[in-house]
């Protein structure tokens, strides 16, 4: 067999033949390489911060110097135009689509408004114009007290860092209203120099702790969930040593299931409030989406918030992590798809399809409960006693827990089907159960028959039934809106004016025109 270099003796052509298809494979790898090298470079280059950043700096606009297209992406969650079949990223009023909701939060602050939630954007606006947190006329006036403000702004992990954790949430929520401004943002969820994911908020790092967990041991994909579950968790404000405030606290030590939640309420004999018509000791959930979502299929393989919540986009051949968080549905192909090969409207139905069966299990559950406060109510005129109600109040706080569990977590039907078509399976067991025992106790008062329910066919109209005035609450939050947040918006501005770096066009200070007829 002849050598390659035989065959080149007898064809001296056959040489540059090789030579320069040697040369061109050469040069084609060195184009590559260059792109390669130039694509590197260019991340390289977006992901490094061109400036310093305080860690504790609240404006959001001052991070987005560093990091401009992420920062783009958050302030596009300004944009309120996304809808689905079951979701609007516009503020609509849910007591307005169901006034039973006013009846099952009586004597509470979600019988005054609830809405349904808008981007981060718009945190700080929200918390001022919704009527949950009064019409306070000064720092030490209103029904909340500071803690409300924790998740809503990178103003908390600063005025954390300077006034200490207790003493953030000591007082009434109006004594920070000039201190919290900035909505949430890049500090909430960043580390400045080096952009690491980190927990701000400290009531995560305690309750991973309650559970036995040592939260610096999580993994970066981890991580990518628990800066979430900072605040899209349940919570309950302690109050029991006062010289911490209404210390925030997540009553995670029995577990993160609806029971183990359940039980840990239970043996602190803790109460949100107490029902108006029923008198029953309440719970609210707030919103458990971190524990519903580790319940559900995503959460168990290991999928994270971020990784359908915000998306890998790309833009001038740079690679970076979607800010403007919104539901996977609206960017199915850059959330859904990456894994799901289905067609984008299969996808679709199979969610819609999820979400329906738990609102049909949802709205049998509803008219039950609401049921059961009247006739608990009714048990009390007619002279029961505490011994006698004792069983049957603990019931219905069950069912309502259970039923609220499911649906104030708004993307429950979504992250964990299964289990909410459980939770309320259960609800609907337990106030049917309530409602039971409430026929055989009225039976022995001598009553027999259908407890009458007033008219509550409309939010104004189940409102007034509680008690409430609808005027006169519009009326004090509209003069709330005009005069003390004005106050506090001003006092925010020469403080940020004051502040290194300065920012060109401003601070980003949200400041709408508040529309108080809508209040």
């Amino acid at each position: 067999m002849s050598s390659i270099s035989d065959k080149i003796k007898e064809k001296p052509w056959l040489g540059w033949v090789l030579f320069l298809g040697t040369m061109g494979i050469v040069f084609v790898l060195g184009l590559f390489a260059s792109e390669v090298t130039e694509r590197r470079a260019e991340a390289t280059v977006a992901y490094a911060p061109n400036r310093e950043i305080d860690q504790f700096d609240p404006r959001n606009s001052v991070w987005g110097k560093a990091y401009p297209r992420e920062y783009e992406s958050w302030k596009a969650t300004e944009d309120t135009t996304f809808k689905s079949k079951h979701m609007s990223s516009a503020r609509e009023d849910m007591l307005e689509k169901n006034p039973n909701l006013v009846i099952l939060w009586a004597g509470y602050g979600f019988s005054k408004e609830y809405n349904t939630p808008r981007g981060h954007y718009y945190a700080i606006t929200d918390l001022q114009e919704i009527q949950r947190t009064g019409a306070p006329t000064g720092p030490n006036d209103g029904p909340m007290p500071s803690t409300c403000w924790t998740c809503k702004s990178p103003d908390v992990p600063r005025l954390m860092n300077e006034k200490g954790v207790a003493e953030f949430y000591k007082g009434k929520w109006a004594s920070k209203g000039s201190e919290v401004v900035n909505p949430i943002g890049c500090g909430d969820c960043h580390d400045s120099k080096t952009m690491d994911l980190r927990i701000s908020r400290p009531a995560l790092i305690e309750g991973m702790k309650a559970m036995g967990k040592d939260i610096n041991k999580a993994t970066n994909q981890e991580m990518r969930s628990l800066v979430c579950a900072q605040c899209h968790v349940e919570y309950y404000f302690d109050g029991s040593d006062k010289s911490k405030g209404k210390y925030l606290t997540f009553p995670w030590k029995e577990g993160q299931t609806v029971e183990d939640m359940e039980r840990y309420y239970d043996n602190l004999e803790f109460k949100d409030w107490t029902h108006k018509i029923s008198r029953a000791p309440m719970l609210k959930a707030q919103h458990p989406g971190y524990e519903i979502y580790k319940m559900g299929i995503h959460g168990q393989r290991g999928v994270s918030c971020a990784d359908c919540h915000m998306p890998y986009t790309s833009e001038g051949g740079v690679k970076f992590t979607d800010h403007q968080i919104n539901s996977p549905l609206a960017k199915i192909d850059k959330s859904c798809q990456v894994c799901h090969r289905e067609d984008a409207e299969e996808l679709k139905s199979n969610v819609y399809a999820n979400q329906d069966r738990v609102d049909d299990l949802k709205m049998r559950v509803e008219p039950l409960i609401v049921k059961a406060h009247y006739e608990a109510g009714k048990a009390w005129e007619l002279g029961a006693t505490e011994a006698e109600m004792k069983p049957i109040l603990k019931l219905i706080r069950h069912a309502q827990w259970r039923w609220d569990y499911a649906v104030a977590s708004h993307g429950a039907s979504a992250h964990a089907p299964v289990e909410m078509t459980r939770v309320l399976g259960s609800s609907l067991d337990k106030a049917q159960e309530a409602r039971m025992l409430l026929a055989r106790l009225l039976a022995t008062k001598g009553f027999i028959g259908e407890v009458e329910i007033p008219d509550i066919s409309t939010k104004e109209k189940a409102q007034r039934a509680i008690g409430l005035d609808p005027d006169k609450m519009r009326e004090t939050k509209d003069r709330f809106l005009k005069t003390l947040v004005p106050e506090w918006i001003k006092k925010a501005e020469e403080r940020h004016s004051k502040l290194q770096p300065r920012v060109e066009g401003g601070d980003q200070i949200p400041h709408f025109e508040h529309d108080t007829e809508k209040i």
